[in-house]
């Protein structure tokens, strides 16, 4: 197997601490020489001896999605149409918490929310089941993240929200159904902040996709100069194939006003050819028979022949649109020591939370289990960058 580059996009990462774990599970897959992913872009970049089935199998055994990337027109607007879907969806997400989230709020602060005891105590059964409901709807994802975490015996960022936002809910319909648990002055509900951390968290998450979205434009303004379909010369006849279907060294038309579709030499004719988004040069340059062309560039006038030399990833936008990519994907010092610190910034946390756990459980004042719940969820929550 000859070595070469494979382009994955990558589904599932919630924060930098990913990164280290799915380029750990790329650089276990035999035959990987160096693997690198973008964060920022969602994307993984992959060299050596390798089958792309065989990566995208590791990554989605450790928890994450993948797929290959083609580098087509059709495959960039397709992310980008399922991006802009699914930035909706974290905006109505986040709304739908933040709605919920904001009027238990408001009710607690102005004093209008009932009392825990009597007739009080079936709004605020109600009011869990609501919040259950926005933290399935619009915190699913957190704790689904979290578990594939964990059966990949792993920790991320959703691993803090789902454990924080959880252990808020739990902790207040526990009170709802046996307030005895805790006296009477530690009997605070917390939907509310549940509710206002996943609306916080996906508001975060969707101005983030919007930002992510802005730095891919190169690429794609690039893959947009690409032809999707050519006019070749097959047994004295021309007809029009898509751009994968066109062979070495085959005789290809170009007709005036289309793009050249792939790299080649002119073997009959002339013409003026605009090169400007190769060289600049604002004027049209005029080739003949034995002249090179370059796919992506524009026939101004006149028609001609002329044989492929560089076809399919050879060509010279397609190697433009890859050193881009790897322009994207290269990390400076400090983006490798930030991704090593991500690395076990989420195991630690963890781990401050169980310290903070006991010792609050065995030295804090009375109520012990108020004030421990209430520093555990804030080391928890606290933490995650995106909250």
């Amino acid at each position: 197997m000859t070595e070469k580059q494979i382009h994955l996009s990558i589904g599932g990462m919630s924060c930098a601490g990913c990164v280290a774990s799915v380029e750990r599970l790329l650089q276990a897959v035999p035959g990987v020489e160096s693997a690198a992913v973008n964060f920022a872009e969602h994307t993984a970049e992959v060299s050596g001896r390798i089958d792309a089935q065989a990566l995208i199998d590791a990554v989605v055994a450790g928890g994450y999605e993948a797929a290959e990337l083609r580098g087509t027109e059709d495959e960039a607007e397709e992310k980008e149409a399922a991006a802009f879907a699914y930035y909706g969806l974290l905006l109505k997400k986040a709304a739908v918490a933040g709605l919920v989230g904001s009027s238990l709020f408001g009710m607690m602060l102005f004093g209008v929310a009932p009392p825990l005891e009597g007739g009080g105590r079936l709004f605020w059964l109600f009011v869990a089941a609501i919040s259950l409901f926005v933290l399935v709807y619009s915190g699913g994802r957190f704790f689904t993240g979290a578990w594939k975490a964990f059966k990949a015996h792993n920790a991320n960022m959703d691993t803090l929200i789902a454990l924080g936002t959880g252990t808020a809910w739990l902790f207040s319909f526990l009170i709802l159904l046996w307030p005895a648990l805790v006296p009477p002055e530690a009997r605070h509900l917390y939907f509310e902040a549940a509710m206002i951390i996943i609306a916080l968290i996906n508001l975060g998450a969707a101005l983030e996709m919007r930002a992510r979205g802005k730095t891919s434009e190169a690429i794609k303004r690039l893959i947009g100069l690409q032809v999707k379909s050519a006019r070749v010369v097959r047994e004295g006849r021309e007809i029009d194939v898509p751009i994968a279907q066109v062979g070495l060294n085959e005789t290809l038309r170009v007709r005036p006003g289309e793009k050249i579709a792939v790299d080649g030499v002119i073997i009959e004719g002339r013409s003026n050819i605009d090169e400007s988004m190769i060289s600049g040069e604002p004027l049209p340059l005029e080739k003949s028979a034995g002249d090179e062309v370059i796919g992506g560039t524009l026939n101004k006038s006149g028609t001609f022949l002329f044989r492929a030399t560089r076809i399919g990833k050879d060509t010279a936008l397609a190697q433009i649109i890859e050193m881009v990519r790897q322009a994207q994907n290269a990390k400076p010092a400090i983006g490798r020591l930030v991704d090593k610190i991500a690395a076990v910034f989420v195991p630690v946390v963890l781990l401050i939370a169980v310290v903070t756990f006991l010792v609050w459980f065995n030295f804090g004042p009375d109520p012990k289990s108020a004030y421990v719940l209430l520093t555990t969820m804030t080391v928890l929550i606290i933490a995650c960058p995106c909250a």
